[in-house]
């Protein structure tokens, strides 16, 4: 297998903050307090954290039972123990999307437990947890999937289940259509492992979070993944002095982050998520619902009905299982439930650590660092020899994305023709610069027009050359259906790979030992994007 590692810089629409970050650069060192880099800083951060030991053995009893409800290993129970008796976590998360989510899912999850490996390998003991994202409410973000089929084209996996109207995701069940999205994935990829996976962990009567962890605990079986559910009612009931924090403290905690994004529009950011005066980082279950608690003149809103602060603290901490935190303090919730090193996330996760950082502060007292998750693009056989057969490379698949078809006719037009363009346009620039020669020596003010003229002529060559490629990719459907090929499944809708098609697409296609591989190409003290080309 050969890895190639492309910086960040050459990915299309790869946020500033995201790259500043990866730079450690000055603008950024006030928003973030530890560089990309945790062999630098992961013995300082440890010797910083005190765990409290009766709660991390409250805690390891509730992933004790979860886990034994996923089915996880005998690894993960190891794992819980280790951490009872004061091991250190690396914890990351995603939503609980259908059949375990884009390959970024599980990007994550090695992401995690290679980190945390190489921490253990630095003397300090350190297990890896994988945050089930189950009380987020948005069912449109998780319930498909996607997988290239035998055509080369993206083809969607996709259940009906249905809610309640914006109830949490991890409450939504899994009735008989379940069924009919995994022999769909079985006729496109046939029998797998992975598929014994799918029928085992999605059936009908599971849910979003139930299925995505039972399928989790068997892909990280070996190296025993301790998977969280935050719907658990005990680990509200832990964290409970987190939402209550949140309520007392909300007037100082929604200002800091108001100055908060004024600082980041200052340095020339944007805020990833939108905080206004009204905002509280709070959401309330009432009949089903996730409902998200407002601020309105030093009083709260739950939907249309009016609490005050001491009412909506009572009532937090008399049943903290009746609210949920929003994206800005469930990081906190983690931190307080585990003792925990470090935070992996992609980039518009590392975005909003820009921002949570005044919530640590006032609720933690510490603010816990954040990770570049492993970053990937599988490319398969076929199209590692259709990159090769039009010699073009992946970042530049990636530029042409807007017209593949002519970027590969470009690279297949007639040799002659190709050598008369390149011709015309030496003789051009050869001609032009004898004229601006001459003209430098009659009026010197003529040159920038000549040199515009130039200019001008060159790009008319190269528009002209644009069309031909145009012309030839019209007249050869092998172009057309190879571009095709190119942009499904390595720059689907014009985004990169890891977002868009299933993990378990590749584990099916390659065997579950491709986790393997991929654990080995994962570099921690590389930060790009990487390419890894898989020979069969």
């Amino acid at each position: 297998m050969r890895t190639d590692c492309v910086p960040f810089s050459e990915i299309p629409h790869t946020s500033r903050i995201f790259l500043d970050y990866l730079a450690h650069s000055p603008t950024v060192q006030n928003f973030y307090p530890r560089s990309p880099f945790f062999r630098d800083w992961v013995k300082a951060e440890a010797a910083e954290i005190h765990p409290n030991r009766e709660r991390c053995a409250a805690v390891a009893a509730s992933l004790e039972r979860q886990n034994r409800d996923f089915g996880s290993s005998e690894n993960a129970r190891r794992n819980i123990d280790r951490l009872r008796r004061g091991a250190f976590t690396v914890v990351t998360g995603q939503q609980v999307g259908l059949f375990g989510g884009p390959l970024f899912s599980i990007l994550k999850a090695i992401s995690a437990v290679k980190t945390a490996a190489e921490i253990t390998a630095m003397g300090i003991d350190c297990v890896p947890v994988f945050w089930l994202a189950s009380e987020d409410h948005d069912l449109a973000e998780v319930n498909h999937n996607a997988v290239i089929g035998s055509n080369g084209t993206l083809h969607e996996l996709r259940t009906e289940a249905r809610g309640k109207e914006d109830s949490p995701v991890g409450d939504v069940i899994f009735t008989d259509e379940i069924n009919v999205a995994i022999e769909t994935f079985a006729a496109q990829l046939g029998p797998s492992p992975v598929l014994d996976f799918l029928r085992e962990s999605y059936r009908p009567g599971e849910n979003f979070a139930s299925g995505f962890g039972k399928l989790f605990a068997r892909l990280f079986a070996e190296w025993g993944v301790i998977l969280l559910d935050p719907r658990d009612a005990d680990l509200h009931r832990i964290a409970n002095p987190v939402f209550v924090g949140a309520v007392t403290h909300a007037d100082e905690i929604n200002r800091d982050l108001l100055a908060r994004g004024r600082e980041l529009q200052a340095a020339g950011y944007e805020e990833q998520v939108k905080v206004t005066p009204s905002s509280s980082l709070l959401f309330c279950f009432e009949s089903g619902q996730r409902v998200p608690i407002r601020r309105a003149g030093g009083r709260f809103t739950i939907a249309d009905r009016e609490i005050s602060p001491d009412k909506l603290a009572t009532d937090v901490a008399a049943h903290p299982e009746h609210f949920s935190a929003n994206v800005l303090l469930r990081p906190i919730m983690q931190d307080f439930l585990l003792p925990n090193l470090a935070y992996i996330g992609g980039a518009a996760e590392i975005a909003y650590f820009a921002q949570i950082a005044v919530v640590y502060r006032h609720l933690l007292g510490r603010i816990t660092p954040v990770l570049p998750r492993y970053s990937a693009t599988i490319v398969e056989s076929r199209q590692a020899t259709l990159l090769k057969k039009y010699a073009i490379s992946f970042t530049e698949l990636l530029r042409g994305s807007d017209n593949p078809a002519e970027l590969l006719a470009s690279r297949v037009l007639d040799p002659n023709l190709i050598a008369k363009f390149e011709r015309a346009s030496s003789q051009i620039d050869s001609a032009m610069k004898s004229v601006t020669s001459a003209l430098q020596q009659l009026d010197p003010t003529l040159v920038d027009s000549a040199e515009k003229a130039q200019a001008k002529m060159l790009y008319q060559i190269e528009q002209l050359q644009g069309r031909a490629a145009r012309a030839q990719a019209r007249r050869t459907e092998d172009i057309q259906r190879h571009a095709e090929l190119l942009s499904s499944s390595l720059f689907p809708h014009k985004t990169l790979q890891e977002r868009e098609i299933a993990g378990i697409y590749f584990l099916a296609r390659h065997g579950l030992e491709l986790l393997h591989t991929l654990y080995g190409a994962v570099q921690t003290d590389c930060n790009g994007h990487h390419v890894l080309y898989l020979e069969s």
